[in-house]
């Protein structure tokens, strides 16, 4: 159990690499294809498959390049089974701190996010 510990520490690393940098090849590699993603922060089911959300990704400008400092942090690790955890996370993007809770399955030996699901509260921006 710890292995898979350290092991879903290392792909939400990754999870958190992609978002920053608005990198979907990272976030390919963490997401399994038939993930969804989904949020009713703004009163609607948002739902997205991992095509339409890579491309809300690929066409946004990356926190990295504005200089955003990185919050992000695993707030907890939960293990429903042997192929089975929730990760509770949070980040900032922008304007929006998000509280994520991602739920991973195992296979062929590797945890991946099969759901993002997902609040957002708006931050107060620093002004220069």
């Amino acid at each position: 159990m710890a292995d898979d510990f350290t092991a879903l520490m290392a792909v939400t690393a990754l999870y958190f690499d992609g978002l920053h940098h608005s990198d979907t090849q990272r976030l390919r590699r963490v997401f399994h294809p038939q993930a969804i993603y989904a949020t009713a922060t703004e009163g609607k089911l948002t739902h997205l498959g991992m095509d339409a959300y890579f491309a809300v990704v690929d066409a946004r400008q990356s926190p990295a390049s504005r200089g955003e400092v990185r919050t992000d942090q695993i707030i907890s690790i939960e293990f429903a089974g042997p192929v089975t955890a929730l990760v509770r996370a949070e980040c900032a993007i922008g304007p929006r701190a998000f509280q994520d809770l991602l739920t991973f399955v195992k296979l062929d030996g590797e945890w991946r996010i099969i759901a993002k699901v997902f609040h957002f509260d708006l931050r107060e921006q620093a002004t220069a």
